[in-house]
Parts: C-alpha cells; structure tokens; sequence
C-alpha cells in the first residue's frame, strides 16, 4: 500500500483539520452521548488524535483513524492486542471506551466528509513523555516492558481473521512501500543517493543474512518512540498501536530511537535498553550485533515517511536537515558494517 500523496484530498492541512474538528465533536456527542463535550486536537499525523472533555466520562482520548490506510479489522485487531497485553500479562495500554452496543471502533460521518472515519475512544492513561535529556533513567525499564511484550507475542495464539501491517525490506523499500519512497523526501540531492542506495544495499544484505525466524520476527509493537510512552512513578506505559505488525522483534528498539539517532549517547542507550531487556529475555549475540542495522533501517524509513507526511508539523520541523544527517549516520554505519 503505497500512502497517498495529499491526505487532506486537495482541501488543504486547515480546511482538514476543520473539518476533523467537526467531526470529532459528532463523535463525541453520537458516540459519548454528550451534547456539551469539548474536543482538543492534541496530535496530527497518521491519524487525528483529540483529547475530550465529556461529564460522562471526564477525560478521554479520541483518535479518528486516516482513510486508506488501515482496515476495519486491522484496527481491531490492534485493539485486540492491546486488551490482550493487559489481561494477560499486565502491561498498561490504553483501554477502549465501549458505550454502544459494546462496539470499540465506530464510523462516524459528516456533511462535510461523507465517506466517514473510523473512530475509536480511549480512557485517558496519566503519565508523562520520557523526557530527551534524561533517557539513560527510562531506558532500562523501557527495555523490560518491551522485552514482555515479545514474550507474549510469541505464544500468544492470534485470534482468527487476525490482520496487521508486516513491516519488512519489502513492505518498507519494495514495490509498494508502507510509507512512500525515501529518495522522495525533501533534502536527498543527486550527491546524497549514492550513500543511501549503499546504505540500503547493506541493510538488505545483513537482514536477509539475519533471517526471519520466529524468534527474530513476530508480533511487535514498531514504533516505541518517546511519543508513544507514557512514564508514570515506575511504570512505563505503552500507547499508540497504530502501526504495530510482524516485524524483526529488535525493531522495536530501533524504533525508540527516532528521530534521534544522531544522539552522541546513543550506544549508552541500546546498552541500557538491552540490559533492561535481558531482565525478561536473554539476546544473542547475533541479535544484538544487528540493532545497528535495525537502527538505520528506521532511519531511512523515517526518511520515506518526512517525505509522504509533509503536511504534519513534524514533518516540517525535521524535513531541512533529515536527509544530510541521514548521510552522516550511514557514513559511519556503513565504515564497519558495509
């Protein structure tokens, strides 16, 4: 599935967000059943994430899901999961507001956008972002929860009709990639894609090598960045299963780096994750040996994903610089693994 070029169908990132706006707050008065709710849009990037402020249920979180990107039954199968993660083995992720007919994803419509979104309502998790300067403290405990939540996708069997993004050389770099193309992105001159065709040559070499057996790849979260977590007195919480999928179980540390691969501590950090991880499960050498790998991977996706997402304010925040620091990081990757 390759992502469409302008998510907001030619209207423009304001006209859209208007709109989402209005319906967010249909959601929320069809849905909570409270005409006098008040919604807050407090992130816009695969989807529209608002907080809502209802007498019903005091805090929540609403997320209107993009069009053409998930289905209906992968975003229930996501929520399935995450329940699953709860009730099994008492990892803390959002839980879903059911108030109709114990529905957990509805489609909501407009005037303005027929066609409808999927909806889903969450109970508000406390808990704040890890903060930048002082990950080496969350890092440990960061490397625990996400080494659980392997071991539980690793025996857990999948409910029937199970359906979620694999994320692989393929999916991210084949023929229809997830999210775009990477010598798209703003920034990758003429100058730059030799390095990064180098790059990616090497990245399919090693994780062709790395294979995919099911003890490496599985069930995975595949974006446990520092937005994704929430830190609460010693708890660390788990939200935003959007894109988790079948992927190389490391990915997930790889993916607690972006945007922030160029962190001069960043070989403290994958020491601290990996030793919070080996409380749970112990990794080999091969598996660690290949995070580099994973770590530049995500980069370049990351680099395709600033690329097809240049309507969301993060994408505009790292678009001028991206590409060349992408550089630098493969220059260095590729001196000892190309």
């Amino acid at each position: 599935m390759t992502v469409t070029v302008d998510p907001t169908g030619g209207l423009g990132q304001t006209e859209m967000l208007r709109r989402l706006a209005t319906l967010a707050g249909k959601a929320a008065q069809e849905i909570l059943m409270d005409q006098d709710a008040s919604v807050t849009l407090i992130n816009q990037s695969e989807n529209s994430t608002y907080l809502v402020r209802c007498a019903n249920y005091g805090k929540c979180i609403l997320r209107i899901h993009r069009t053409g990107y998930h289905s209906l039954k992968a975003i229930e199968s996501e929520l399935t999961w995450m329940k699953a993660l709860r009730e099994d083995v008492g990892i803390e992720t959002p839980t879903v507001i059911e108030p109709r007919f114990g529905s957990s994803v509805h489609h909501v419509k407009t005037t303005e956008l027929p066609h409808g979104r999927h909806c889903v309502f969450f109970k508000f998790l406390d808990g704040e972002e890890p903060a930048e300067d002082d990950l080496l403290a969350s890092f440990p405990d960061l490397g625990e929860v996400t080494a659980r939540m392997h071991k539980h996708a690793k025996t857990w069997n999948l409910p029937g009709g199970f359906e979620r993004f694999t994320w692989n050389i393929e999916t991210a770099f084949g023929a229809n990639p997830h999210w775009g193309r990477w010598y798209n992105a703003p920034g990758v001159t003429s100058d730059l894609q030799p390095t990064l065709n180098r790059l990616l040559g090497t990245i399919k070499k090693r994780l062709s090598k790395f294979g995919c057996e099911r003890e490496r790849f599985g069930l995975a979260h595949c974006d446990m960045r520092l937005a994704n977590l929430l830190i609460d007195g010693a708890t660390t919480k788990v939200i935003d299963f959007d894109d988790c999928g079948f992927s190389w179980y490391l990915y997930d540390m790889a993916t607690a780096l972006t945007f922030t691969e160029d962190r001069s501590d960043v070989p403290e950090l994958i020491d601290a994750w990996v030793e919070g991880y080996s409380r749970v499960s112990r990794l080999s050498s091969d598996e660690k040996n290949e995070i580099p790998t994973l770590i530049m991977y995500r980069r370049l996706l990351a680099l395709a994903w600033i690329g097809s997402h240049a309507e969301t304010d993060l994408a505009r925040s790292l678009a001028e610089t991206f590409a060349p620091t992408t550089v630098n990081l493969a220059e260095h990757y590729l001196s000892r693994y190309g």
